[in-house]
């Protein structure tokens, strides 16, 4: 393959991780309500943040991510490495004066939004492609660089009459991206691939009021991860291993972030290193309507919060920043039908589904963008026929219904303290439940309950499967 036909292969791939790794590279950029002034938008970047070395060995975070993971490259692979960050930039807004200087404020009021100082991020990637016999011994050392900017935007009234400027300011920072290979012992040709990114910057504090992290973060990598691929071979799962494997995969050294496999499930060819955990070949939920920037939320409640923001706030958050303004817009704009579908999701019904599609066949078939399968995974019609009432279930060859009574057996593999504290107490059955993969509950109240009563009118029963029961003595 030539290195060309490789480049343009390995950006295919690459995009479609990228869709994984934005929502990394921008985890906690800007928290719901989206506004400089909230108090936890007032700490930012999470994840990720690699500092000046300088900066102080009493920091709790730290200049470098180490990456140890395992793959079998064929003869003549290439890797093909990316390293993203953000780059803090630090904007100052500033007003015109009647003499038609320019003057800082605090914020510029407009009729749309009101601009405030604020830390913007912009991505930054760097690239290394070498061929893996290159990797083993010393290995390759990539140093990089961005060097200090400056840049103005002039603000416009609705007139379109100039009345300020957004100054932008980034300053220098420095790295390096250093890839080496080890060959393993034994039966196969595997290699223990170690990929370190480091901040190299030579920025200290000249003051103390240099000593805080808000003044180190224009000098840091901000929210850093990297991808890595195979021209041709594979990555082992550092999640899920195989057998003989697992011994060399617990060898890895991983430290301020974690591989996984990346790309389409089923295959192996692609490394996502996150400062996030997650899970093999992760994956953007199909529902989602679109970057929220705040994973701690639920995309429905968030959806639904942002929507509910005053006109005040909102114009607050549209002069933040051009993502919250984007948010905004989405949660204003979202149609029912969409912020249905994000209601309910159950990730566990996928192998009662089928395999779930891939992400280059996921479509926006209707008008609002939303995803609907061909056939439903459960059909109502199917409930006809069975009756909580009047269904009995068999346990130790009797038949148990509605007013049977049993003695509470809880098994230890699927059940939690509070049950186990009624093991021994008779109960009442009040109903045989079925679910939709064939499972049967009995319903019960346990005898002596003082709530009982109530519990029959609102119907909050305890549960338990036939083979958590006998049939208590005066039913035997």
């Amino acid at each position: 393959m030539t290195v060309t036909a490789f480049a343009s292969e390995t950006e295919e791939r690459f995009a479609l991780a990228r869709q994984v790794a934005d929502a990394v590279l921008f985890e906690g950029y800007v928290l719901y309500p989206y506004r400089a002034s909230a108090a936890k938008n007032r700490l930012r970047w999470q994840f990720g943040v690699l500092v000046p070395p300088g900066w102080g060995a009493e920091c709790e975070e730290h200049d470098f991510q180490h990456t140890e993971c395992l793959m079998e490259p064929k003869a003549g692979a290439t890797l093909s490495v990316e390293v993203r960050f953000l780059h803090a930039r630090r904007r100052t807004v500033q007003r015109v004066r009647p003499d038609g200087g320019f003057e800082t404020v605090a914020e510029l009021r407009l009729d749309d939004r009101v601009l405030v100082p604020w830390d913007e991020g912009g991505e930054e990637r760097v690239e290394v492609v070498a061929p893996v016999d290159e990797l083993l011994g010393d290995g390759v050392t990539h140093p990089f660089r961005r060097p200090a900017r400056e840049e103005t935007e002039p603000v416009l009234d609705a007139a379109g009459r100039t009345v300020g400027r957004l100054l932008r300011r980034c300053e220098e920072i420095s790295g390096t991206i250093r890839l080496s290979a080890r060959e393993l012992d034994g039966p196969y040709r595997v290699l223990r691939l170690t990929a370190v990114v480091e901040n190299t910057s030579d920025w200290t504090p000249s003051e103390a009021r240099d000593a805080d992290r808000d003044a180190a973060l224009p000098h840091s990598l901000v929210a850093t991860h990297l991808l890595m691929a195979l021209s041709a071979g594979s990555f082992l799962s550092m999640t899920d291993p195989p057998e003989w494997a697992k011994g060399a995969v617990a060898a890895c050294r991983n430290l301020h972030t974690w591989p996984v496999l990346a790309g389409e499930t089923g295959t192996a060819d692609l490394v996502l290193s996150s400062p996030i955990i997650l899970e093999d070949h992760p994956a953007i939920a199909p529902e989602s309507p679109g970057a929220l920037y705040d994973a701690t939320e639920i995309d429905e409640i968030l959806a639904l919060r942002t929507a509910a923001l005053t006109d005040e706030e909102k114009r607050e958050a549209r002069g933040t920043d051009e993502r919250a303004a984007a948010v905004i817009e989405l949660a204003d704009s979202m149609p029912a039908e969409v912020l249905e579908r994000l209601h309910g999701a159950v990730r566990s019904l996928r192998e009662a589904t089928g395999p779930a599609p891939l992400a280059a066949d996921i479509g926006f078939p209707d008008e609002h963008g939303v995803q609907r399968p061909d056939t439903p995974w459960w059909d109502p019609a199917s409930e006809a026929g069975f009756d909580p009432a009047k269904d009995h279930v068999l346990v130790d060859g009797r038949p148990v219904g509605k007013g049977s009574r049993v003695e509470l057996r809880p098994g230890l593999r699927r059940t939690d303290a509070q049950d186990i504290f009624l093991r021994g107490r008779t109960a009442t059955v009040e109903a045989v439940l079925h679910d939709v993969d064939g499972g049967v509950h009995l319903a019960v109240t346990v005898d002596g309950d003082p709530g009982a009563d109530i519990r029959r009118e609102q119907g909050r029963f305890l549960y338990f499967q036939p083979d958590e029961v006998t049939l208590a003595e005066d039913d035997a």
